[in-house]
């Protein structure tokens, strides 16, 4: 059993980075799972995968959003992070952090319940 907590800013100006971070809290299940993932859904829209971080570092973004887009690991506080640069109203969203076996995938094996991101000013 693997469990993800979401946190970061649920309001966020236009143009501002977006930082949000994924807390890990496992059982011995956690060296199954390899994909540390960032997905999205927008009001009224569907699942979007934004990219990805390997249990051994290496990082894989949606090519729609990889000009903005970096994650990376904290290993000492069991934690992988999002930041979304030069956001704007078309980044809001509900945003997941999830792990898998897939890349790519927008239903991961574990998922957290997801934060409210809004971009207004």
């Amino acid at each position: 059993q693997v469990q993800l907590q979401e946190s970061g800013p649920g309001l966020v100006e236009p143009s501002q980075t977006l930082t949000l971070t994924c807390t890990v809290s496992s059982g011995s299940t956690t060296s199954d799972y390899y994909y540390w993932s960032w997905i999205r859904q927008p009001p009224g829209k569907g699942l979007e995968w934004m990219g990805a971080i390997h249990s051994r570092g290496s990082t894989y973004y949606s090519p729609s959003l990889k000009s903005r887009t970096s994650i990376y690991w904290d290993t000492s506080k069991n934690q992988f992070t999002l930041q979304l640069s030069s956001v704007t109203p078309e980044d809001t969203a509900v945003y997941y952090c999830g792990v898998g076996r897939v890349l790519g995938a927008t239903a991961p094996r574990y998922r957290g319940q997801g934060t409210q991101v809004t971009v207004s000013s």
